[in-house]
C-alpha cells in the first residue's frame, strides 16, 4: 500500500533504537524525509547510515536531549518544516511506589510528557498555516492499566493520552490530526536489556522468561509474546499518512490484546 508520504518531513524523537528506530525506518521506506533524534551524535550518525542503507531514503539527524527546552527550540530553528511529529521519547524504570522520590516523578513527566507537549507547541503553528499535520504520541497500554511496579511511568502514559485528545479537540476542523498509539509489551532495546538481565539472574533463557511473563504478569495478552517494534511502527506509519485523515483524537491500541476491553 502506498501511504502517500513522499516528501513529507517527519521527526521521530528518541529514534536511535527500538520502537522509535522502527518508526523512522518505516516512514523513510514510505518516502518521508526523516529526522533521527538521539542524545549522542555518534549514535545518531550510525542510525542515519543504517536507515539510509535499509531504505535509500532522505534521512538526517539531530543530536540532543529533547526533554530540555533549549534543545527543542534549537531543533525547531534548524528544522521548522516538520509536518509529522512522532513523540516517542520516553523512559521507564520499575520501582516500588514508596521508593519513588519527587525528583523521579518530575523527571518522568519532563521526559515522557513535557517533551512532546513542547515539540507540538513549536511545530503546530506551521502545521496550522499549511492546514496539514500529524502529531502522534507513543503512549502505552500502561496508560490504561497502570502497572503497580512503575506507577510514575503509567501516570505519564495516561497524561499523553489526555494531551493528545485535548490537542485534537483544539485543532478540530483542520487538516491536522492528533492521536496516541498504545503499544503493549514490546521487544524494544530497553525491554530486551531489562528482561535479559532478569532472565540471566534467574538462570533462564529470554524465551522462558517471556513465557512466564505472559502467564503471570500480563496474562490478558492475546498474542502471548512481546510485540516487535516493526509491528508498532506499521500502525504509526499509517496514522502519520494522508490516508488516516479521518482518524483523530483516538487512542489506538497495538497492545496484543493486553487491555481486556472491546472499546
Amino acid at each position: 500500500m502506498d501511504l502517500d508520504l513522499q516528501g513529507k518531513q517527519a521527526l521521530v524523537s528518541g529514534s536511535t533504537a527500538g520502537i522509535g528506530l522502527a518508526i523512522a525506518t518505516a516512514l523513510a521506506r514510505e518516502g518521508a524525509r526523516v529526522i533521527i533524534n538521539g542524545r549522542g551524535q555518534s549514535s545518531v550518525d550510525a542510525v542515519i547510515a543504517q536507515v539510509k542503507s535499509a531504505t535509500g531514503g532522505d534521512v538526517r539527524g539531530f543530536a540532543g536531549d529533547l526533554s530540555q527546552a533549549a534543545v527543542a527550540e534549537e531543533l525547531a530553528r534548524r528544522h521548522p518544516d516538520v509536518e509529522i511529529l512522532v513523540n516517542n521519547l520516553g523512559i521507564f524504570e520499575p520501582k516500588p511506589f514508596e521508593e519513588i522520590p519527587d525528583a523521579d516523578w518530575l523527571r518522568f513527566f519532563d521526559v515522557n510528557v513535557l517533551s512532546g507537549i513542547r515539540l507540538a507547541r513549536l511545530f503546530l503553528p506551521a502545521m496550522k498555516r499549511a492546514n496539514w499535520g500529524r502529531i502522534i504520541f507513543i503512549s502505552s497500554e500502561s496508560g490504561v492499566q497502570i502497572p503497580s511496579e512503575m506507577i510514575h511511568y503509567g501516570m505519564t502514559k495516561t497524561a499523553q493520552i489526555a494531551v493528545a485528545r485535548g490537542l485534537a479537540e483544539a485543532v478540530a476542523g483542520t487538516g491536522i490530526t492528533v492521536n496516541s498509539v498504545l503499544p503493549g509489551p514490546t521487544k524494544s532495546r530497553g525491554v530486551v536489556d531489562f528482561v535479559g538481565a532478569l532472565a540471566q539472574s534467574d538462570g533462564k533463557s529470554f524465551e522462558d522468561f517471556e513465557t512466564e511473563f505472559f502467564e503471570k504478569v500480563r496474562p490478558t495478552s492475546l498474542i502471548k509474546r512481546f510485540a516487535t517494534p516493526e509491528e508498532v511502527a506499521s500502525l504509526v506509519a499509517y496514522v502519520a499518512s494522508p490516508l488516516a485523515s479521518a482518524t483523530t483524537g483516538a487512542s489506538l491500541r497495538v497492545d496484543g490484546g493486553v487491555i481486556k476491553s472491546a472499546f
